[in-house]
């Protein structure tokens, strides 16, 4: 086998026997003959979600969360060979049976149950939270055995606040700028915390909101999908020297600092990440307010989602892995590192795809201060 499959279990590291092992195509399951969020091409990808450090194109067939489809569709091609699954539809790949089910993360998001003929569960969570959103499902908990998780945020620091209390933050922050006469420039990634934002806003206005270019196929996706937000039009269709002051405008970081802003001024500016919540972070990155509002499960929220598959082994894959790993051995519970590609290695961290799990390198914040 290929990557780590012939490595020994004893520290928690891959086996040969285990259910998924690392191929140079990405994950793979070989008893199932399939990859899991590939970052190569390859004859069988079971995708996680979206985002473009986990969909990727130039596979043969793609099996993903029917609850994405729509999203899928606009990263891969409207003639992309997709099989939608209902969460929790079960499908054979030879010796095992898999099932999505709702990771939380962003609309259509997914976990990956994995169960051999033998009876063994593995589980992968993709990227997921465990918080509170109106504009995807409620992570859905399930039982394994070998547990692959994500660790974005796996340091103690990283714990969030009730987002609507963050929405709150926003929307005064806003009205604070249109009494000023300035536009609310709210830097946020284009598919997920866009579509968040608008969402929970909606508790408090039903004021259009501007966006930038990369944003409107991705929330047309999430309304075709019934999630209820803002009204939006682009900011590119409207007449030149229009004025935006007392509007809100999102806009994905790149395009901070760009002729594009241009048309904004005067305006404040924020950040909507996880990542704010590290002290000087905000004006690390030079913006005005920083809003902690993240698409990734604290660390409150690994352990208990930990604690709730009950597995003995986990599997830890980017992120704080070296804490989270000690942490869970110190419980006796067999931890280690899993290698894999993600969006800061592959250079998919581009504006149009990337989440807050992955900033771009030129601003990227340090994992402690």
């Amino acid at each position: 086998m290929d990557g780590l499959a012939g490595r020994s279990a004893k520290d928690g590291s891959m086996s040969a026997d285990d259910l998924v092992i690392v191929r140079p195509e990405g994950l793979y399951c070989p008893q199932g003959d399939f990859h899991i969020d590939p970052w190569r091409g390859v004859p069988r990808a079971v995708i996680t979600h979206a985002h473009g450090d986990h969909a990727r194109t130039g596979s043969q067939h793609y099996w993903a969360a029917s609850r994405g489809l729509g999203l899928l569709r606009e990263r891969l091609g409207k003639q992309s060979p997709i099989t939608p699954l209902d969460y929790g539809q079960k499908l054979r790949f030879n010796a095992v049976t898999i099932s999505l089910h709702s990771a939380g993360h962003v609309l259509g998001s997914a976990q990956v149950r994995i169960e051999h003929d033998d009876g063994r569960v593995w589980g992968l969570s993709g990227d997921f939270k465990r918080d509170a959103d109106l504009s995807c499902d409620p992570f859905e908990p399930f039982r394994c055995d070998t547990w692959i998780t994500e660790a974005t945020f796996a340091l103690p620091i990283y714990r969030w606040t009730d987002n609507a209390e963050v929405a709150a933050e926003i929307f005064a922050w806003w009205q604070a700028c249109k009494q000023d006469g300035q536009t609310a420039v709210l830097f946020c990634y284009s598919l997920g915390k866009a579509q968040r934002v608008l969402a929970e806003l909606t508790r408090f206005t039903d004021e259009t909101v501007y966006v930038h270019g990369a944003m409107p196929g991705l929330i047309k996706a999430y309304r075709q999908a019934g999630i209820q937000m803002l009204p939006t039009d682009a900011v590119g269709n409207q007449p030149k020297g229009t004025s935006f002051a007392g509007k809100l405008v999102l806009a994905p970081p790149g395009a901070s600092g760009t002729p594009w802003m241009k048309r904004l001024h005067p305006c404040s500016t924020g950040f909507a990440s996880g990542w704010m919540r590290v002290r000087g972070g905000k004006r690390r990155l030079a913006y005005d307010r920083g809003f902690v509002m993240s698409d990734h499960a604290d660390w409150d929220s690994l352990l208990r989602t930990i604690d709730d598959t009950g597995a003995k082994r986990v599997l830890v894959t980017h992120g704080h892995g070296d804490a989270l790993i000690a942490h869970l051995r110190e419980r006796g519970i067999e931890a280690a590192m899993l290698a894999t590609l993600f969006a800061g290695e592959s250079g998919a961290a581009d504006e149009r795809v990337a989440d807050d799990g992955a900033l771009p390198v030129a601003t990227a914040l340090p994992s402690r201060e």
